[in-house]
């Protein structure tokens, strides 16, 4: 009988290694990418020639082989791979790619590339393509593409949903694009208090396979308001004549439509969620948050981030026009120019101390340079602080006389470090010392300087409502350039005269 049941278990595992999908490597991306752009060179090297009708809009023209090796390596690899080699490819031979993608894929793909991309998929294909895309996807995934969609393929990829497909989706497309509506999930499990276990082990049994994230069961009463929660571990590791409302969890975390999608990141990574309800203002249960979507949000927030501290779009397609993305810099482009030619109008202010201390030309760029790095420091701190909602009313004022004591300190410092520097390197001089004290002055007054722009910056932009990252790196350059210089030279007139 053991040998029977061991037998069992092995042909079991076996059914279930067959039916398994490979395992994947994090590099399989990369590696795709790498082996495609190998397959458009060898194309270009072997001079295959291709037939006119082949050739569609703006696409790499390409003949059977590539078309053949290309499929091979689409074949096997996941939506989101896809939508990475997409990204990373010139518009032409995007679009050849585009062309050979699986029709039931290209929604999952057109979910997961960035905006800028996923215009110049959307641009490429038909009105009928765009619905057969769209219908395969669920409805949070649809208001995702809502914006970037014709308003006839939404209209009738809408007639196509159920009376609560479409509620959802009307739902998911009425709530701010950075709120937990627009991203929660309406596919979740809810069940009674006053079941039992084995009455939800049948109910989970009549699925094909549970929502993804799926870790627990929200407990709702007969109008679908939430009273708590049941592990899904519970469920299996209890007897089946326990009570739901023996077992379940009151004490969860509820999120609201309307709560900022950034601040539900932060719980579930304060909290190591899964997945949390969602509930609207009567306690109805409307839908649920999951970790995945959170990870998109977080990714995104640093994205942007990055982007805006200089002045960049974070949706913009790498491959794009060229005339937008130089027009997309002009602004900040401008005012560096501006602040540029306002700080030669300080150091020409001062012509007269460096003709007659021709050292203090070739010691400006240490402290302007310094001072920007310590400002910076204090700048992506505060970001930081801010976006992970460390920074409050009650605590500003401590941070701010923290980070200028830090600055005082640091100035002294590198101050001293500087000012001695300078002394040996123009010891033979007879300004030599006065020079080192000056750097030294200088380099302390613009390190503090510094740090409170650093400090300043993020929080009028957040008081303006706006992004406390945009463009705080070029306002503080401009700064510690124009302040570094004015503080440096006019402390050289006054004790060189």
């Amino acid at each position: 009988m053991a040998e029977s049941d061991s037998e069992k278990m092995r042909l079991a595992q076996q059914s279930r290694s067959e039916d398994e999908a490979p395992a994947r490597d994090p590099d399989e991306a990369s590696r795709a990418l790498e082996r495609i752009s190998q397959i458009f060179d060898e194309q270009d090297e072997s001079g295959e020639k291709v037939p006119a009708s082949d050739v569609r809009g703006d696409a790499t023209p390409l003949g059977e082989t590539a078309k053949k090796a290309l499929k091979e390596v689409l074949a096997d690899l996941h939506p989101a791979d896809i939508a990475y080699v997409l990204e990373a490819l010139p518009q032409d031979d995007r679009l050849a790619v585009w062309q050979l993608v699986d029709g039931d894929r290209e929604g999952d793909i057109l979910v997961e590339v960035n905006d800028g991309v996923r215009e110049t998929l959307i641009e490429a294909m038909n009105r009928d393509e765009l619905v057969d895309a769209v219908e395969t996807l669920d409805t949070d995934e649809i208001a995702d593409l809502v914006e970037d969609l014709p308003p006839d393929v939404v209209a009738e990829v809408q007639e196509g949903l159920s009376h609560e497909e479409r509620a959802q989706l009307r739902a998911a497309m009425s709530y701010p694009e950075e709120s937990v509506g627009a991203r929660m999930d309406f596919e979740m499990l809810s069940i009674r208090e006053e079941v039992t276990l084995e009455i939800v082990l049948r109910f989970l049994r009549r699925f094909d396979s549970l929502p993804d994230h799926t870790d627990q069961v929200f407990v709702v009463d007969r109008q679908g308001k939430l009273k708590g929660s049941l592990a899904v571990s519970q469920i299996l590791v209890h007897e089946p004549e326990a009570s739901v409302s023996s077992l379940m969890r009151t004490d969860i975390l509820t999120l609201n439509p309307l709560d900022d999608a950034g601040d539900a990141a932060q719980a579930f990574e304060r909290y190591d969620l899964v997945s949390a309800p969602v509930v609207d203002e009567s306690g109805r249960l409307v839908g649920r948050l999951t970790v995945n979507e959170v990870v998109d949000v977080i990714r995104e927030e640093s994205d942007e981030d990055a982007y805006a501290a200089v002045g960049l779009d974070d949706d913009q397609d790498i491959f794009g026009s060229v005339w937008d993305a130089a027009k997309s810099r002009w602004v900040w482009l401008g005012v560096n120019l501006c602040t540029a030619f306002f700080a030669s109008r300080v150091i020409t202010a001062f012509d007269g101390t460096i003709e007659r201390v021709v050292a203090l030309a070739a010691l400006m760029p240490v402290v302007a340079g310094m001072a920007g790095n310590s400002g910076n420091q204090t700048l992506t701190l505060l970001v930081r602080s801010m976006a992970m909602g460390q920074v409050t009313d009650a605590n500003r004022f401590d941070l701010l006389k923290k980070e200028l004591v830090v600055a005082l300190i640091n100035g002294l410092l590198w101050g001293a470090i500087a000012g001695l520097c300078a002394w040996g390197l123009y010891f033979n001089s007879s300004q030599g010392m006065l020079l080192g004290f000056v750097m030294f002055l200088a380099m302390l007054l613009n390190i503090i300087v510094g740090a409170a722009v650093g400090l300043a910056v993020p929080l009028i932009l957040k008081a303006c409502g706006r992004d406390p990252a945009m463009g705080g790196s070029v306002l503080l350059t401009f700064t510690t350039d124009s302040g570094g210089f004015l503080i440096f030279l006019g402390l050289a007139t006054v004790f060189f005269r």
